[in-house]
């Protein structure tokens, strides 16, 4: 009986770790669709929902700035590496007009604000309990970003965690020609 248990654990450990991670080939979405890159060009799908520490927000609420979705959770170990690389990125580039905003998927508000404190994370986290917003941007695993251009278009989609050099060299072009 525990071999038993400890093999299903296992397994559904290995499957939370490949859904966060990615991995693998092209992503693919239930209709056959590629992923978040896929969206390149189509316009920014925006919902109003709570922002942590009060008030609501959203991607249309920041029309005229490069915005930055990330699609995060607390229990996934990527998103937490990459997190740090968020921090820096904003704090490097909003003077410039980019906005960055940290989308948590489905977590409670405290659990939330705990991981974000320990972290010193200052850029905007979005409490997206429904995860209408990873939905809406074809996101197969976490974490994904996404770029939204000033003029409210996705520019890229990426499943997968990112490093700093390569949120600057995302963002860089954007900034520049928009």
């Amino acid at each position: 009986m525990v071999v038993r248990r400890a093999s299903v654990l296992g397994l559904m450990a290995t499957g939370i770790l490949a859904g966060c991670y990615g991995g693998g080939g092209p992503k693919r979405t239930i209709d056959g669709s590629g992923g978040p890159a896929s969206l390149s060009g189509a316009p920014a799908i925006s919902y109003d929902i709570p922002r942590l520490g009060g008030g609501s927000d959203s991607v249309a609420r920041h029309r005229g700035s490069v915005v930055l979705m990330n699609f995060w959770a607390t229990w996934c170990p990527p998103c937490k590496e990459e997190m740090p690389a968020l921090e820096q990125l904003w704090r490097e580039f909003r003077g410039r007009g980019l906005v960055v905003l940290g989308i948590d998927q489905g977590e409670s508000p405290s659990q939330v604000s705990a991981f974000v404190k320990r972290l010193g994370i200052s850029f905007p986290i979005l409490l997206d309990s429904d995860q209408q917003y990873a939905t809406s941007y074809v996101s197969v695993g976490l974490p994904t970003s996404i770029l939204v251009s000033r003029d409210g278009h996705v520019l890229k989609g990426i499943d997968g965690a990112q490093t700093l050099e390569q949120f600057r060299a995302l963002v860089s072009p954007a900034l520049t020609t928009s």
